[in-house]
């Protein structure tokens, strides 16, 4: 099986196609396996890695409080591991946050970067229109963790695809395998929220970041995310900023071509 030992994890990854490599870093309750639909047509061009972060999918690691620091380090090991860097990375969500967040770090491990909606909601703190939003999606989210923290995980994961994610009823709409993904990675999704910094980012270490950078978020989203991509674009002197027009949160799943099309055009630009 394919395991990359690095910092007392083992990280279960896949690699398809040739070429330049590029690493797709997931996002919260999910694993490798969200980026199913865009990997055969990005594998035509690059070299590309998915993997599960640890706590998720096939990855096997300690159990026990974590920081979003650690999945750096990870991103930061596997790439090192497989000999990748200087590499092309994309994340989406909690994937897109790591992603940013090794860059702020080690920048040389990078060729360029793709973040799709990292919700790094501290750089729009105080932010008078956003607050009460913010404030309401928070309050369920916390519902959703109490539930977790009673061990309920399958209705939690249910809850928090109803009333935070996706939108009511759309839990019975999954696929079983997607719901049992989100089931397995329940515990994880509560161990990534009690890190006091997730939402957070060095802003002063993310602008010496040279290397071309595309921010996009989706035009369907809720309306915090554009405020976090305009706020990180104004640190980060090489980044672009792009509309998915008619996607969300999860556009590698939702809008397989028209992200493909996006993340294929800007790395061809950058190259």
């Amino acid at each position: 099986m394919p395991y990359a030992p690095v910092n007392g994890a083992d990280l279960y990854h896949e690699v398809a196609g040739d070429g330049e490599p590029l690493v797709l870093v997931h996002g919260s309750w999910t694993d490798h396996n969200g980026w199913n639909p865009v990997v055969p047509a990005l594998a035509a061009s690059y070299r590309v890695v998915t993997y599960d972060r640890r706590g998720h999918g096939r990855s096997v690691g300690p159990a026990g409080p974590g920081a979003r620091t650690q999945d750096e380090d990870d991103l930061a090991g596997l790439l090192e591991w497989l000999d990748l860097a200087p590499a092309h990375v994309a994340g989406n969500s909690f994937g897109a946050s790591t992603a940013l967040g090794l860059a702020a770090r080690r920048p040389e491990l990078f060729r360029s970067l793709v973040a799709h909606e990292p919700p790094l909601f501290e750089t729009v703190a105080g932010d008078a229109e956003l607050e009460p939003l913010m404030r309401e999606t928070q309050s369920r989210i916390d519902a959703v963790l109490d539930r977790l923290r009673a061990g309920d995980d399958r209705g939690g994961a249910r809850q928090f695809v109803d009333e935070v994610a996706l939108g009511p009823g759309m839990w019975e709409k999954l696929p079983d395998p997607v719901r049992e993904t989100f089931v397995g990675n329940a515990a994880t999704f509560l161990d990534e929220q009690a890190d006091p910094h997730w939402a957070g980012i060095d802003l002063t270490g993310l602008s010496a970041f040279a290397a071309p950078v595309l921010l996009t978020h989706g035009s369907e989203s809720p309306p915090w995310f554009p405020r976090i991509i305009d706020k990180l674009a104004s640190v980060i002197a090489s980044a672009r900023v792009r509309t998915l027009t008619g996607a969300g949160h999860v556009p590698h799943t939702t809008h397989p071509e028209l992200y493909v099309a996006t993340v294929r055009g800007f790395l061809a630009e950058s190259s």
